[in-house]
């Protein structure tokens, strides 16, 4: 007890004394907005930090609804449901493939962000909010690339927003739903194409099953053998992998 006192006692005042240097070094703004030339503001550094670690919290809701994620798990799910596999490959095992396969599939619009935004940024010919607006332009083109027009429709409709001028973008809070919705609707039409395949074994193996009296026989486990072999002699990876990044082109 005698030392955790004195613990206390030594640490109140290194911490006012560091509180006290911060606060008064005159170099270091910690909160400040100028406005440069141009009419444009411009945050301190402190600022830019803060609405940058701001920015991260969001980042999983970005890559997940606003990139060829959503696609590309459903479609995953979908397949391992058809299969009749409730476990394999595991949970990690399909967000993982499906996160680098849609790193590989908005890699284009990546570079475009790195290119017209963040190397402007770095160099210092972008404001922060500049930059900003020049990285949602990418995303927001691969979004409208995606959506259907009745979805679109619907929630310009359910927004209020008025008809957009050729070549105008809709606002993202129109553009973000739109694509989500969109992006659902694809991947479960994709999904309903595969389980068409693996649907028609599972019918044959249980006619067979009931033709030859066992009934009591699950055609589940017989079922599952030949799904799996059709899936590998087909090269059934590489034909999904390769039908869901040539969707988006």
């Amino acid at each position: 007890m005698k030392s955790l006192k004195w613990a206390k006692f030594l640490f109140v005042p290194f911490i006012l004394t560091v509180s006290q240097t911060a606060f008064a070094d005159p170099g270091i703004p910690v909160l400040s907005v100028e406005t440069n030339d141009s009419g444009n503001q411009e945050y301190s550094v402190t600022l830019q930090i803060l609405g940058l670690m701001t920015m991260l919290t969001f980042l999983p809701a970005i890559v997940m609804m606003m990139t060829s994620f959503i696609r590309v798990t459903v479609v995953f799910a979908i397949l391992r449901q058809a299969l009749g596999m409730q476990q394999t490959p595991s949970n990690q095992i399909l967000i993982g493939l499906s996160l680098f396969l849609s790193f590989f599939i908005m890699s284009p619009v990546i570079e475009r962000v790195n290119q017209e935004a963040v190397q402007p940024y770095l160099e210092e010919s972008l404001t922060s909010t500049q930059a900003l607006e020049a990285a949602q332009q990418p995303f927001a083109e691969f979004m409208y690339g995606q959506i259907r027009e009745s979805d679109l429709i619907l929630f310009m409709d359910l927004s209020g927003t008025e008809a957009l001028e050729e070549g105008e973008l809709p606002p993202f809070k129109v553009l973000v739903p739109s694509f989500i919705i969109s992006e659902l609707k694809t991947a479960f039409q994709i999904g309903f194409l595969l389980f068409i395949p693996f649907l028609i074994i599972d019918l044959v193996i249980a006619s067979i099953l009931m033709a030859m009296g066992m009934m009591m026989l699950s055609p589940l486990i017989i079922s599952l053998p030949f799904k799996i072999m059709l899936f590998v002699l087909i090269d059934g990876w590489a034909l999904v992998v390769g039908t869901l990044a040539n969707s988006f082109t």
